[in-house]
């Protein structure tokens, strides 16, 4: 492939990933596409055939990118709470980075939940779980980690990490009522209140 097709389909590419982002899989067109990227439809459809292909395309990478992220949560030099702080950073720097695809995979996973259990049983999580517990065996036996207690314990930090960015208008919204409660409550209200106030 020569280096003007590579930057072509680099930048088809990365349109596509901008665009599915913001509209999801049923509210892209490829127009939309090719529109971002500068190109005309037809040669969308040379470089990747149909809308699917490049969909398939852009949410493998997407995710290989955010997998690729957690790496060095095998390496044995870190500490098991070392591990799970990382996890919780990484996940949400990825997120600062890609604000928009919690969205992205949660609108996918009600449109097309295939897609994400092919993707999932890709990962070797026996492997991943006899690992861990080869470095940690101590801490797992004290808080009596299994494989279905450690794939809770990084659910839940990733939904922990995930609901500021998917309920960030719910969030802001809270916080204005609070604030509009607060300064409207006087002072001996406060006092009788010092838990609510």
């Amino acid at each position: 492939m020569k280096a003007s097709d590579i930057q072509t389909e680099d930048k088809i590419f990365e349109a596509a990933t901008e665009v599915f982002q913001e509209k999801g899989y049923d509210g892209t067109r490829m127009h939309d596409i090719a529109q971002k990227a500068g190109t005309n439809k037809a040669l969308l459809h040379y470089y990747f055939r149909s809308k699917d292909a490049l969909f398939e395309a852009v949410f493998q990478k997407l995710a290989s990118k955010l997998f690729s992220k957690f790496t060095p949560i095998l390496s044995p030099e870190l500490s098991l709470e070392e591990k799970l702080h990382f996890f919780f950073r990484e996940h949400i720097e990825f997120l600062k980075e890609n604000p928009r695809l919690p969205f992205f995979i949660i609108n996918e996973l009600n449109r097309k939940p295939e897609r994400i259990q092919r993707l999932i049983r890709n990962i070797d999580f026996k492997l991943f779980y006899k690992t861990l517990s080869e470095q940690h065996g101590k801490e797992f036996e004290k808080y009596d980690i299994t494989p279905d207690s450690l794939l809770q314990i990084m659910t839940s930090i990733a939904a922990i990490s995930i609901f500021p960015f998917i309920g960030k208008n719910f969030s802001k919204s809270l916080w204005r009522i609070s604030t509009k409660i607060s300064t409207n409550i006087s002072k001996k209200e406060k006092n009788l209140h010092p838990i609510l106030f």
